[in-house]
């Protein structure tokens, strides 16, 4: 067996900003694990937030035996992207191997489209009304905020998109009193979700207050060893590759949080067609999808997902599983 890890950088459409910053690009690192002739593949997007970096994830992966499986990574590597990308790979790999789905081998349904948020960049009233108007006829947007002044902003997205379904990530970028002031205003505005209000290290000011919406835990969630730390203070938990370490971490993850009483919303990192590809059989029956990181791109995988007026397809077997 041999593991070999690649960076590639693919151009945004546009420029994309949230509350912690902006970019111009998603700079990924490509995974491909060889056995026998046959290659599979997967995807992982270094996160800061996450004390993560290119180079450190590289780092770990090649640190990585020459002949590992999957139960045997989820000793050797922690929830994160590193473990993602190869957990991803080896998937594909078994897949190719096996001349099986992915679906499959993990004893699911066969998938089928499910419609995804897409994603309005952080930007003044004006410009996210007009990105809200240019894009209104999409079922559900999703509204990057974070700041103190957010009100204009959801006001002005809610006029350019009258009809669409409206959810909030505020990626930890509220207090507790900026909050309740704007959760009676979610209400009005129709908002049907609001992720990660409060930062991780501070969210158990949400245990007691009101939630009129649902609150959806992310950067508090990462794999099922958060779920204890969840308990009154969320309604759902946002299911991440990157945050879970895999494929093989996050089925289990759906399964415990759906057990103890949590809706599921399936999310993604700005990354490629690769990198939303396993997490589509995540998304069945999920109460949010949002894997619209290819959306965001300029460009992509030359096998790419299919995205229609159905939502995002599953893969095909030449880009993955």
């Amino acid at each position: 067996m041999k593991i070999t890890v690649t960076p590639d950088v693919f151009k945004l459409a546009q420029v994309f900003t949230i509350s912690r910053g902006s970019r111009t690009e998603a700079k990924v690192l490509t995974v491909r694990v060889e056995e026998n002739g046959v290659v599979g593949w997967g995807e992982c997007v270094p996160y800061a937030r996450y004390d993560e970096t290119l180079e450190s994830v590289t780092e770990e992966i090649e640190g990585l035996p020459a002949k590992i499986d999957r139960e045997a990574l989820y000793d050797l590597l922690h929830a994160g992207a590193a473990r993602n990308a190869v957990d991803c790979a080896l998937w594909d790999l078994e897949c190719k191997q096996a001349g099986k789905r992915a679906w499959d081998l993990a004893g699911l349904p066969k998938p089928g489209p499910e419609i995804t948020a897409y994603t309005l960049s952080l930007a003044d009233p004006a410009d996210m009304q007009a990105q809200a108007a240019k894009n209104a006829h999409r079922p559900l947007l999703k509204i990057k905020l974070g700041t103190p002044d957010d009100m204009p902003r959801l006001e002005a997205v809610r006029a350019g998109a009258p009809k669409s379904t409206i959810i909030v990530d505020a990626n930890e970028g509220w207090s507790a009193e900026v909050y309740a002031d704007l959760a009676p205003h979610l209400v009005r505005l129709g908002v049907a979700l609001v992720e990660q209000p409060l930062p991780a290290g501070e969210d158990d000011a949400l245990i007691g207050m009101e939630r009129p919406v649902p609150v959806c835990a992310d950067e508090s969630a990462h794999d099922c060893t958060s779920l204890p730390k969840l308990k009154g203070k969320y309604d759902v938990v946002n299911i991440k590759l990157d945050k879970t370490g895999g494929l093989t971490e996050a089925l289990r993850l759906r399964e415990a949080a759906v057990a103890e009483g949590y809706k599921v919303m399936v999310g993604c990192m700005v990354g490629s067609s690769l990198a939303m590809a396993p997490a589509t059989l995540l998304a069945q029956g999920a109460m949010v999808t949002d894997l619209d990181g290819p959306l965001l791109l300029g460009e992509d995988r030359d096998t790419p997902l299919l995205f229609d007026d159905k939502g995002v397809h599953p893969p095909n077997a030449a880009l993955w599983g």
